[in-house]
């Protein structure tokens, strides 16, 4: 199973079970992917910066600490409302990333900005999680890099103040953050960047339109009409106010409540239009597991008519709904197949042999394959339900959870890593005691 590693059974949970269609309206924490980026070009910028409903969770608290050691100031005292006034970077630092890879991939170019050197290191599985196209590519671009393992963590960038900037190749096919990490600092680079992917398809392109619509709201100049091409210009990034989406990804266990038990849940809070976050298609996915989906001024509803469909789709540009539309596809009338995932190994633990070890431990019939997964839906039962540190594989035990007693995860709390809420919000949702 690769570098699988069972967790240690820090605070077990029975995943609740739904004896009613659920009914929730929410509002969930605010984007991880946008309050990570929006707090790198805050501290990148020439003006101080507010963030307005962002995450707090690990991942985003790490960073902002990790910004702060570096010399920025962020103040995230206030949870409606974070501050971020720019200063002279600076080292000796030390960035802990956690388990976050965001972190690990946006902070080393920042870093290579620093004068002074700077340390980032973090939790075990970290050290597996795929840097060396970054590191290459950061060398290529003038930033000294020492490392002690083959292209992972730990790792020293020797900042020198400045970073000379140009074009460079890389092979992104691993992760869309090796693109979007080198796009977040570019503008201060002296000649800006022009990145060239090579390789197979980068995933999650979702991600990488986020960051360029973000880079331009803060003033940058951002070309990406060539595809597999990037081109940032060096100029000055803007202070601005950043109003963070609610996270679409963390929403997915809850919608996928309303199609397990016939239920409708509404997410609060969705902009309209011009959402940073892949809505339409996530919206697409799951009409075609069953759900009506409707975009009001109350919200993002979805409704569930008490049957779940089988589903054949590549999710590469949308990866991280893998494990909770896999506990929704072992619901389901009819198999479904997955593809397009395959670098989901290399998240916060491999994604695909997990979700096919702990799921045929509760009688699935699931089959791993290279970029992918193929559920043939059976009754399931119930059992203890490893997370492996991962909140996604969390997501996806309680979602099957809702329709099959005794599902017990041996530590809920590694949700916490993006919504520390979940194990209250959740529970408040099956039981109807919101």
């Amino acid at each position: 199973m690769g570098n699988l590693t069972a967790t240690r059974p820090l605070q077990p949970w029975t995943a609740p079970t739904a004896s009613d269609p659920v009914t929730a309206s929410l509002r969930l924490p605010g984007s991880k992917s946008m309050t990570n980026r929006a707090l790198v070009l805050s501290a990148l910028a020439t003006g101080p910066s507010t963030l307005a409903k962002p995450l707090r969770a690990r991942d985003t608290e790490l960073m902002a600490a990790g910004l702060r050691a570096m010399g920025a100031h962020v103040s995230i005292a206030d949870d409606e409302r974070w501050l971020v006034r720019p200063h002279r970077l600076v080292g000796p630092a030390h960035v802990d990333v956690g388990l976050a890879g965001t972190i690990m991939r946006f902070v080393p170019p920042v870093a290579g900005l620093a004068e002074g050197q700077v340390t980032l290191d973090g939790d075990p599985h970290a050290r597996t999680r795929p840097l060396g196209p970054l590191i290459e590519a950061l060398r290529s671009l003038g930033v000294r890099i020492d490392t002690t393992g083959p292209g992972s963590l730990p790792l020293v960038v020797q900042g020198a103040g400045r970073v000379t900037g140009g074009e460079v190749v890389i092979d992104a096919s691993a992760s869309s953050q090796l693109v979007s990490g080198l796009l977040l600092a570019a503008p201060r680079f002296d000649r800006g960047v022009v990145v060239r992917h090579v390789g197979p398809p980068v995933p999650s392109a979702p991600h990488l339109r986020m960051t360029v619509q973000m880079l331009r709201a803060a003033g940058a100049a951002v070309d990406d009409s060539t595809p597999d091409v990037w081109v940032v210009e060096p100029g000055p990034l803007t202070g601005r106010g950043w109003e963070i989406e609610p996270d679409l990804s963390g929403a997915v266990p809850f919608f996928a409540a309303a199609l397990v038990t016939g239920g409708e849940v509404t997410l609060q809070g969705w902009p309209p239009r011009g959402s940073a976050q892949p809505v339409e298609r996530l919206r697409s996915l799951l009409q075609q597991m069953g759900a009506e989906v409707t975009l009001t001024t109350a919200g993002l509803t979805v409704r569930g008519t008490g049957t779940v469909r089988g589903l054949h789709a590549d999710l590469s540009d949308v990866s991280e709904l893998t494990p909770a539309l896999t506990a929704l596809a072992m619901l389901a009338d009819s198999p479904s197949v997955f593809t397009g995932v395959g670098h989901i190994r290399g998240h916060e633990t491999d994604r695909l042999a997990a979700l096919t070890h702990e799921f045929t431990a509760l009688g699935a019939d699931v089959t791993e394959s290279p970029d992918g997964l193929e559920i043939r839906p059976r009754p399931l039962r119930g059992g203890v339900f490893r997370t492996y540190h991962d909140h996604r594989m969390a997501h996806a035990a309680a979602v099957a959870g809702l329709a099959v007693p005794g599902i017990e995860l041996d530590d809920v709390a590694c949700t916490s890593k993006t919504m520390p809420e979940f194990p209250a919000l959740w529970s408040a949702m099956v039981t109807g005691k919101s």
